[in-house]
């Protein structure tokens, strides 16, 4: 059971883009379903899920309904041949046509076809689960770059406030020194503090940049249309979660558990296919045939007449029991049974990796979450520090130096605030996905 416990709420109207166009933001959730939609790995996998439920439909239909061929050939005999009335050789050139139907269906093949079917329905289950992993990692992609670029453009704004204080202190301090109150040495100090304020906004602005265009690589996003989305972000709720219970869940819900489980599955059904393999099959024939004849210097009966005279149908039943085939049988049977052994291994070592996973991803999220509090604190503290230091600065009552490494601490601070909240953001949502919550349908 998850009880949410509500700390602190953080969140702000702030929303802003590259190339501002006034079109209407994106939400998380719609990047994420936009990314699915587009994705060419899901396309990928929607087309092999389409081939597995063709191969269920192959199986189904091999196991309960015959298999049907009609053919017909014609052709002309210029040597010596057998009368077909007469059975007595003859030399004259000869036409022949026949026309045949057969069929054939297996009564008891060792239950191959039935085992057949369940293996490809529950390959079927496999490929879904695959295509749920594989949208699974394209959301947390796509949140990891939103938030990205949320991160650096919220600093970008910090960081142009700065400049603009450092602008603005910088102005100050010339007048000051036109009225002698400062030096210098003070003004070069605000200069160079300004110089770097403004080397700190280049550099976020880039890599704003730089996140942005991989959200749009994810995104599959024309690289020439502007792509603006929303930055508010959601209240900052402490959750405690139950490590066994999500173990429990995850065990029992997560895809890749699921597809090791059904490959076991599948490997149990093989090795039971293997082993009928050695036994007898019994098949059941059934058939129709006419044929049509003549030669020069014959007078054979009409087309219609020999069609219907020549006709004939058989029905058989064929006993096939494999005596000797160089021990195929035997060693496809010792193969099915180390490829199931390696199914149940595969198992026990996958839930085994998601047993440590959940316990890392939970005690990564409560490691998050305590450090985005004490990061809380820290920018409060260091933004009213700054502003103080400000007001002192104006005053001449600290130096140039002492204000820049509170301009600094500020900065740090501002990005350690945002940066452990998305950290703590992305960390619940992992715990939450494990949990049996689908990243989609979190946001």
């Amino acid at each position: 059971m998850l009880k949410k416990i509500t700390v602190f709420l953080y969140a702000s109207a702030l929303a802003l883009s590259f190339k501002m166009t006034g079109s209407e933001f994106l939400t998380l959730h719609d990047c994420m379903q936009y990314a699915i939609s587009k994705s060419t790995k899901i396309k990928i996998q929607k087309a092999e899920i389409s081939d597995k439920r063709l191969e269920i439909r192959d199986a189904v239909l091999s196991a309960f309904t015959p298999a049907v061929n009609a053919s017909t050939y014609a052709y002309y005999n210029f040597g010596r041949s057998i009368d077909p009335q007469t059975n007595t050789y003859f030399n004259q050139t000869s036409f022949h046509n026949n026309y045949s139907v057969s069929a054939y269906i297996d009564l008891f093949d060792g239950l191959s076809a039935v085992n057949n079917i369940k293996i490809s329905k529950t390959g079927l289950l496999i490929s879904q689960s695959q295509e749920k992993q594989v949208e699974a990692d394209i959301c947390l992609a796509v949140i990891e770059a939103y938030y990205n670029v949320v991160y650096y453009s919220r600093l970008s704004e910090v960081s142009k406030n700065l400049v603009s204080d450092a602008e603005k202190s910088l102005s100050l301090a010339k007048r000051q020194e036109e009225l002698g109150i400062k030096g210098y040495a003070d003004v070069v100090q605000m200069e160079a503090d300004l110089a770097d304020r403004q080397y700190d906004l280049i550099s976020t602005e880039n890599m704003a940049k730089d996140q942005l265009m991989t959200l749009k690589a994810l995104l599959f996003w024309d690289e020439d249309e502007d792509l603006i989305i929303d930055q508010n972000l959601p209240s900052f709720v402490e959750e405690i979660f139950d490590s066994e219970l999500i173990i429990l869940l995850a065990t029992n819900n997560n895809p890749e558990v699921k597809m090791a489980s059904w490959n076991v599955e599948n490997s149990k059904r093989e090795l039971r296919v293997a082993k009928w393999s050695i036994f007898p099959t019994l098949t059941l024939y059934g058939g129709w045939n006419t044929s049509y004849y003549t030669y020069s210097g014959y007078q054979s009966p009409s087309y219609s007449n020999q069609f219907k005279n020549n006709m004939g149908e058989y029905v058989e039943l064929g006993l096939t029991v494999p005596l000797y085939n160089r021990l195929k049988g035997i060693s496809n049977i010792q193969k099915k049974k180390h490829a199931y052994n390696n199914a149940r291994l595969e198992l026990d070592q996958k839930k085994m990796d998601i047993e440590m996973e959940v316990k890392r991803a939970v005690q990564d999220c409560e490691g998050a979450s305590m450090a985005y509090i004490q990061a809380f604190r820290k920018s409060s503290v260091q933004e009213e520090a700054f502003r103080l230091n400000q007001k002192k600065l104006e005053q001449g009552l600290i130096s140039p130096l002492e204000f820049q490494t509170a301009n600094n601490n500020y900065l740090k601070a501002k990005s350690d605030e945002m940066n452990s909240l998305f950290k703590y953001i992305i960390k619940q949502a992992v715990v939450k996905y494990y949990s049996g919550i689908e990243y989609i349908d979190q946001f």
